[in-house]
């Protein structure tokens, strides 16, 4: 057996993948596979209407959201958020928690005025900024953050504090319908699918109708939100096979129970490895302050480079992939997204706790 640990594209759940392999050569009986059909088919404007409506009721969300499915990955995003909602004389925030969250600020320089409302790089993206050091001005264009960071393991509270009424976008590419949160509180959300909502190639945008409207006219076409959902994300072809994909990803989480079921298998996944760390007596690190670890990525790391490198081959050895952390830090790190089997965290936690013992 495989425990698939990667941090992206990352496990999906085996039942999807039965599903999209019992349809892929004849999709419900039109003769053609669902990699062969037309975005302007009847069977696929089903997926596409299928898939926006399952994640709002996943969400809670109604008729003042829309979902669009676009490409170019949450990195597009970083440039697509400003460029639409970030007019000439306005201000927009970023609070800073990780790689990704820094990549976006500095994406969002590039276009226009960018204010950072609190980071910290300072302590090597261990922790969360004090809540009570952050004042959002209300007048800006926007505030942005990252839900989880997955190169460091760090990750918010899904009832995030007080932040006033400025329009509040996240990344939340990797813990995206992990856990129930209050989805309401925000304007625009944006996740890569490849975590936990399907295969790489489709980037969901849940984004508040009133947000739509303020976006920028002047913009070329394919680069505006609003002749996204204007066109039912059929405005040029879309990565139809991904967005099928995250349709059956989308039937599973609901099957499963929903966000509630989400929640209470990773909180059971991450306590096992979690464990293994904190019972290592100091063997294994971990980098993010307990408080703050994420329920997605678990990052650590042991002694020295070398047992590092001998514990990703022996991990290997035994059937567990995707361990090595982000090329820019090293380390351990464990990605934990919905469709890992609780039995893969087990068998982590055991393997980890054999390794310790005999090399600590």
């Amino acid at each position: 057996m495989i425990h698939n640990f990667n941090p992206g594209p990352a496990a999906l759940p085996p039942d999807v993948i039965a599903r999209a392999q019992a349809e892929l050569a004849d999709y419900h009986g039109c003769g053609m596979s669902v990699l062969e059909i037309s975005h302007r088919s009847k069977e696929y404007e089903a997926i596409n209407a299928a898939a926006e409506a399952n994640l709002k009721a996943l969400l809670g969300l109604g008729d003042d959201y829309r979902v669009l499915f676009m490409q170019g990955g949450a990195s597009m995003q970083f440039a697509l958020i400003p460029l639409n909602l970030l007019p000439a004389g306005a201000t927009a925030e970023y609070i800073v928690t990780g790689t990704w969250g820094e990549k976006a600020y500095e994406e969002a320089q590039r276009v226009g005025t960018v204010r950072l409302l609190a980071s910290t790089a300072a302590d090597g993206y261990r922790s969360l900024p004090s809540t009570d050091a952050i004042t959002p001005d209300p007048q800006a264009a926007y505030l942005h953050l990252t839900t989880n960071e997955t190169i460091q393991g760090v990750q918010w509270p899904a009832e995030l504090p007080d932040l006033g009424s400025v329009p509040l976008v996240a990344d939340m590419s990797s813990d995206f319908l992990s856990r129930p949160f209050p989805a309401q509180r925000f304007a625009l959300i944006y996740a890569g699918a490849q975590k936990n909502l399907g295969p790489a190639g489709v980037t969901v945008v849940v984004i508040r109708q009133d947000m739509i409207e303020r976006t920028r006219k002047d913009l070329p076409v394919i680069m505006r939100y609003a002749t996204f959902a204007k066109n039912n994300s059929l405005y040029n072809t879309p990565p139809v096979f991904a967005v099928y994909m995250v349709n059956l990803v989308l039937e599973w989480i609901k099957d499963q129970g929903g966000l509630p079921a989400m929640a209470e298998r990773n909180a059971r996944k991450a306590a096992l490895v979690y464990a293994a760390i904190d019972g290592s007596d100091g063997f294994y690190s971990g980098h993010a302050v307990p408080a703050v670890r994420s329920l997605m990525n678990v990052t650590f790391r042991l002694p020295t480079p070398e047992l590092e490198k001998q514990f990703l081959n022996e991990a290997q050895a035994a059937g567990m992939v995707g361990l090595a952390g982000h090329r820019s830090v090293g380390g351990i790190r464990a990605s934990l997204y919905n469709a890992v089997a609780p039995e893969s965290a087990a068998a982590l936690a055991d393997f980890m706790q054999d390794f310790a013992k005999r090399h600590g």
